[in-house]
């Protein structure tokens, strides 16, 4: 059941693109929307700290004109959310929070059923164009799905369901038929990769299949050996017409990775089309 949908709003376009698609699944579902901006108070901080004699006292003007800049920008963000929402039939709220982004999406997570994100948000709002990994450390520490768009969505007709028997991608497809935030009249194909053991990966999507049919969803299924696993899923998403990919997050440490594995963060980086993501 979804009843509760939280978009993370930024000045990015892809914002846009989430706010539509929330209201199209909040119309199916009944639910709820929920805006949320986020003045940056970590990158604030980070940015107004300086060394020297006055630093302090400089330190401090730039950290209060950062802060007013933000705060300023939030409620225009949050003013281009509520012009959005009007008209759309559906019930709706947007408030602002200071701290650090994913933290406060993270808290507001607990009491929501679907995250809507842009692919690359900026939260720092003063500095638009400096990079976070925010969705990365919210995929990692949220307790439930987060869908990551980019700056445009098109109606799904068909989503791909990438599974290699993990954990998190099982989770993944769970928490999509749990949700089926668009309906049941879509087609489903899963997909699973593999490098040696063809029987084994057959044996998987057969039964994921089972499990998908019985949420009344008509499915295919796919094997494919591969050594590129993002490049396939890329390529295969690409070719297959898909509008949406479901894929498992995995926990690593590298930079720029910090809530996937390689793959996924691939396909966040890479991938043509929306993700529906679990970890």
């Amino acid at each position: 059941m979804l009843k509760r949908i939280l978009v993370a709003l930024d000045p990015d376009l892809d914002t846009k693109a989430a706010t539509s698609v929330a209201i199209q699944i909040a119309r199916r579902h009944e639910a709820q929307i929920n805006g949320l901006t986020v003045v940056d108070m970590e990158s604030i901080e980070s940015s107004s700290r300086g060394g020297g004699i006055g630093s302090f006292y400089y330190g401090k003007m730039l950290r209060e004109r950062l802060t007013d800049e933000s705060r300023e920008k939030a409620q225009e963000i949050s003013r281009r959310f509520s012009n959005a929402m009007e008209g759309s039939g559906v019930k709706y709220g947007v408030h602002a929070e200071e701290g650090v982004p994913f933290e406060r999406i993270v808290e507001d997570m607990k009491y929501h059923d679907l995250l809507i994100m842009g692919k690359n948000p900026h939260f720092f709002y003063a500095h638009p164009d400096k990079d976070t990994d925010t969705v990365a450390r919210v995929v990692k520490n949220t307790v439930a799905a987060t869908l990551v768009v980019g700056t445009s969505f098109r109606d799904v007709k068909k989503v791909l369901i990438t599974y290699d028997g993990s954990g998190a991608s099982a989770r993944a497809a769970q928490e999509f038929l749990h949700l089926s935030p668009f309906g049941t009249n879509i087609e489903i194909e899963i997909l699973s990769l593999y490098e040696k053991e063809k029987d084994d990966a057959e044996l998987l999507v057969g039964l994921l299949k089972d499990y998908v049919s019985s949420y009344g969803y008509g499915a295919r299924t796919t094997t494919l050996q591969s050594s590129s696993t993002e490049n396939d899923i890329i390529e295969y998403a690409n070719n297959s017409g898909a509008d949406l990919v479901v894929a498992g997050a995995h926990s690593v440490s590298a930079i720029k990775r910090v809530a996937f594995g390689s793959t996924t963060a691939g396909l966040l980086k890479e991938c043509p089309v929306p993700l529906f993501l679990d970890n």
